[in-house]
């Protein structure tokens, strides 16, 4: 892992990418793949276990053809054929029926399937759907917890008889009625199609095609079966409804012959004498009252014409009646002349004059002809009005004789028109009888097995390989799930983004595990606070040394001189990273002091061995002096304060007076003091020490120390003003450069540090 400092001028840029960032991916795997693995086995070995405990099971398919009829009787419609027969609800409608009880009871019935069906190994197999992986891996579940499969479960209860219309279904044939329902299934073949797919599922791959033709060839049979009892029953009532309505016919023309004899109606072709010679008058009443209306119209617009000092020549027709067209003809050529004559002469001219004077005996005749043509219209009118008025003195008197016969006549139409009703409605009857009586003899086929079944080759229930495909990917989503929640229940920090992030502090330094022989010189193992001066050039070392100039560097122009070190719990190594800390201040021919202020727990005094002698409490409570208290340890070049006596009061004595001017004496007196304090969760001694340092070093076990705690931890210590930054401790390199891009100093410290100073 990297050594360097990550301060706040040093620290990686933010580049907040949007979406899925490939990298965060694949170092998620890289961190998490043996687990993901781990689990992806393990639910990939329960899968086969559970594929291998499975009753292989056999499909067979049968398909039928729904074809609409191509041949219609003569003489009209069926009356019981629906011309929508093959729409989407009537397909529906028959693959119900395919799976109903009454229908697969004949199947049962015809072969006999109401003894238990028995696989070849002797043991009875109910009935089976194809169940679901899902389904499948749920059933293999619960039988790891003392459960077996439904089917197996549950007690072998026989069903009672069911009384399916006035029969009983016994026991035996209802449970195997229920065990081909379980095992049928039908369907559609494609959208739109008229082609149903019926398929059987059993242990027997011959015994499923079996079944399975079986209840197809039932189904055509009882499709024919269905028509012709419906053909019969319906030419049973037309032929009770035809001897129903024969005689009800022969009663009205009965009735109607009868009246006729009575009244002494004589009937010509269907219609009295008198009635005829009604319908002629008023046929040429009609005629005659339409050509009045229309020359009514010439006289209301003659007379229109006149009202108004028209000319009559614009009377319609009237300019190509009689000699009109000729005289007009005659004026056009006149008026041409006299404009030839006009041009070459004046209008005194006797060629002139003459012209004119022919001019005007042609206007007077074309205006005597119009005369002539308008009487005409009138008298054309005249006539008119007296044929009509004499057609309608004709019919009043017609129709005034027929007055003594209009009760008789409505009643005889009444008559008519009840044995015209009967006759129309028994000729219908009749001809849909003849139809009925056809239909019941022979109906073309409107179902047909296209494709029978046929012995599966492969079983159809489990598909090993889909199943296994399907296990697979099931095992890697609950590897990567249980990754993720792992991930999600580990509260410690990991990178320094995610100190930065949480905390808005830097990662000083990052130390890592030492393993014994990272900390073996010659042939002694040294401690770990002992590595800075005993292998100065090692990457514990480097690390410290990063600490110490982050330190530094958090306030360049008065460097901090009193640095407290504490951390959020106990066992994070803070006493170990203050002693390495002043070791490696000591290594740069510095003045160090380092300082035991864990008054409740002192490690360090311990170390030394300094447990009988004066220490820091001695000094606050006044019962020796400062000079000569602080011992030096010759062998690792800076001086020890120890804790001193034991005390009940710690906080008071770190939080008086006289502790801070040994602090600030202290400063004078040594160019670095390094005071180890308690953690911050469990006491507040380090909340009364924060004030006299100028910086905090917080001490964080890397993955380990919960986020929340250490959050809180910051926030004790006055804020964020007085703490430098974060130290990493026991950092596990091989795990540590498995988090992406926010661990490239791990990646690359553990990669090229050694091979550096080796090559150096």
């Amino acid at each position: 892992m990297s050594d360097g400092v990550i301060t706040a001028s040093r620290a990686e840029p933010d580049q907040v990418e949007g979406g899925f960032d490939l990298r965060e991916a694949l170092s998620f795997v890289w961190r998490q793949w043996k687990f993901i693995a781990a689990i992806t086995i393990v639910v990939f070995l329960v899968g086969m276990a559970f594929l291998l405990r499975q009753t292989p099971l056999y499909t067979a398919t049968s398909q039928i053809l729904l074809e609409r009829q191509r041949e219609i009787p003569p003489g009209g419609q069926m009356i019981f054929a629906d011309s929508d027969y093959l729409d989407v609800s009537m397909i529906e409608s028959q693959m119900a029926i395919i799976r109903s009880t009454v229908f697969l009871r004949r199947v049962v019935e015809r072969d006999h399937l109401a003894a238990p069906i028995v696989a070849s190994g002797g043991t009875a197999i109910p009935p089976h759907e194809r169940r679901s992986v899902f389904d499948a891996v749920l059933s293999y579940m619960f039988s790891l917890v003392g459960s077996s499969r439904a089917d197996e479960t549950e007690p072998e209860n026989k069903p009672a008889p069911v009384a399916v219309g006035h029969d009983a279904i016994p026991a035996n044939e209802l449970h195997a009625i229920q065990a081909l329902q379980g095992s049928l299934k039908v369907s559609r073949d494609l959208q739109g199609s008229y082609v149903l797919s019926v398929a059987v599922t059993s242990p027997d791959p011959v015994r499923a095609a079996r079944l399975t033709n079986a209840v197809a060839d039932a189904y055509l049979v009882d499709k024919l079966d269905t028509r012709f009892e419906a053909a019969k029953r319906a030419s049973a009532w037309l032929s009770d409804r035809l001897l129903g309505l024969r005689r009800q016919l022969r009663q009205s023309e009965e009735a109607v012959a009868q009246f006729r004899a009575a009244h002494g109606l004589v009937q010509s072709g269907g219609v009295t004498l008198n009635q005829q010679q009604l319908s002629d008058l008023n046929a040429k009443l009609i005629d005659a009252r339409a050509d009045l209306a229309q020359k009514k119209i010439r006289v209301d617009l003659l007379n229109s014409i006149q009202a108004k000092g028209g000319s009559l020549q614009s009377l319609p027709d009237v300019a190509n009646v009689g000699a009109l067209p000729t005289l007009r003809q005659q004026l056009a050529n006149l008026s041409a002349q006299e404009a030839d004559l006009l041009a070459r002469y004046g209008a005194s001219h006797p060629l002139v004059v003459n012209i004119q004077a022919q001019m005007r005996d042609v206007e007077r005749s074309i205006d005597q002809e119009t005369r002539r043509v308008a009487a005409s219209v009138r008298s054309d009118y005249e006539l008119a009005q007296a044929r009509v008025a004499s057609l309608e003195k004709s019919f009043r008197a017609a129709t005034g004789q027929s007055n003594l016969d209009d009760t008789s006549a409505i009643r005889l139409r009444e008559l008519e028109r009840t044995a015209a009703v009967n006759k129309v409605l028994f000729e219908d009857f009749l001809k849909k009888a003849k139809i009925t009586q056809e239909q019941s003899t022979f109906e073309p086929q409107e179902v047909r097995v296209i494709t029978p079944a046929l012995p599966p080759g492969a079983p159809s229930y489990p598909r090993k390989t889909r199943f296994m495909a399907i296990n697979l990917f099931i095992g890697l989503l609950v590897g990567v799930g249980g990754a993720l929640a792992k991930e999600k229940l580990n509260t410690g920090f990991t990178t320094p983004k995610q100190v930065e992030d949480m905390l808005g502090l830097p990662v000083l330094a990052s130390a890592s595990r030492l393993a014994e022989r990272d900390r073996t010189v010659g042939k002694s193992v040294v401690p770990i606070y002992d590595v800075p001066s005993a292998t100065p050039l090692s990457r514990y070392s480097e690390a410290i040394r990063s600490l110490r100039s982050g330190i530094q560097m958090t306030d360049v122009d008065h460097p901090p001189k009193v640095i407290q070190v504490t951390s959020a719990v106990p066992g994070e190594g803070k006493t170990t990273m203050g002693l390495s800390l002043a070791a490696s201040a000591a290594s740069a021919k510095l003045r160090v002091l380092f300082i035991d202020a864990d008054l409740r727990h002192p490690t360090a005094t311990r170390i030394f061995g300094l447990q009988n002698e004066p220490g820091l409490v001695d000094l606050l409570v006044g019962d020796v002096g400062v000079e000569g208290v602080a011992t030096f340890a010759e062998t690792r070049g800076y001086w020890v304060l120890g804790a001193g006596n034991r005390t009940q009061n710690p906080t008071d004595l770190l939080g008086s007076e006289r502790m801070k001017a040994l602090v600030a004496g202290f400063k004078e007196a040594y160019d670095l003091v390094v005071i180890d304090t308690p953690p911050v969760g469990p006491v507040v001694d380090p909340v009364v020490v924060a004030p006299l340092s100028d910086k905090i070093v917080l001490v964080v076990r890397w993955g380990a120390t919960a986020r929340e705690l250490v959050k809180q931890c910051v926030d004790q210590l006055s804020g964020h003003i007085k703490v430098a930054g974060v130290a990493f401790n026991q950092v596990n390199d091989r795990q540590a450069q498995k988090y992406g891009r926010y661990a490239y100093s791990y990646y690359y410290g553990s990669r090229y540090y050694k091979n550096y100073y080796t090559n150096d």
